[in-house]
């Protein structure tokens, strides 16, 4: 099976700062990946070669076999991007913002796009609403819900859950469960440890420029040492599989 994503020996130097330094990785069709780091990891760099907004300066990427430095426009109709701050007009209605994007990929029937998106996401009693009065948890489903117009096969959430509180932050992590129950390819980047921990098939550690690992949860569990049983036998977490690979005492956040 092609994978959704591969990326093989990505590297990306800004003057004598290196950002990235030989990062492999592949995504399997359908699956949600998280790369995982702390700010100024390499995380947004990595999505922003992906997306074709930057190029890198050696190795390949590949998104549905497309090479995303020479088919670049190809690349990019299969793909949707969505930043770490909900892209939405707040003097437009939630509907309006998804017409207006249907329109602009000159598609058809933008008004039955636009509801089927809002009832996805549960957002049809506030279509009709000014996005001025969304919550946040709303403007990030309404967000990401305008990504998916035109039904890209593979989404890049950069961050998603930024600024948002736990509430909101439930409901995104339910829209990007629903994204891939669908079908839809998705590669998240967080620094939320937990985030990764609740939504990826796969994890991957991104630490000054590298991967260091990847795998299930449940692999990278596995490459600590035993738990030691004593009354209660606890369990290793992503948090403590992120500290020993990276060899940081302080929070990933």
């Amino acid at each position: 099976m092609t994978a959704a994503i591969e990326v093989v020996g990505l590297t990306k130097a800004y003057g004598k700062l290196e950002v990235l330094k030989g990062v492999d990785f592949q995504v399997a069709p359908g699956s949600i990946f998280a790369l995982l780091g702390s700010n100024g990891a390499g995380k947004t760099t990595v999505i922003r070669i992906l997306a074709t907004l930057l190029r890198s300066d050696a190795g390949t990427a590949r998104i549905a076999g497309l090479d995303v430095r020479t088919q670049g426009q190809d690349v990019r109709a299969a793909i949707s991007l969505t930043g770490q701050f909900a892209a939405v007009d707040e003097v437009l209605s939630g509907r309006e913002n998804l017409i207006l994007i249907a329109r602009l990929r000159h598609l058809n029937d933008t008004g039955r796009i636009a509801d089927d998106l809002l009832a996805r996401f549960s957002l049809t009693e506030a279509g009709g609403r000014k996005v001025a009065t969304y919550s946040g948890g709303m403007r990030r489903r309404l967000d990401i819900a305008m990504s998916l117009i035109g039904n890209p096969p593979v989404i890049f959430l950069d961050e998603p859950t930024t600024g948002l509180d736990p509430e909101a932050r439930l409901e995104v992590w339910t829209a990007v469960k629903e994204l891939a129950a669908g079908g839809t390819t998705v590669l998240l980047t967080t620094q939320y440890l937990e985030e990764a921990e609740q939504l990826a098939d796969r994890i991957a550690i991104l630490h000054e420029g590298r991967i260091l690992v990847d795998g299930t949860l449940a692999e990278l569990k596995r490459l600590l040492p035993p738990t030691e049983k004593q009354y209660i036998e606890k369990q290793p977490s992503l948090e403590d599989v992120f500290f020993a690979v990276t060899g940081r005492k302080d929070t990933a956040a």
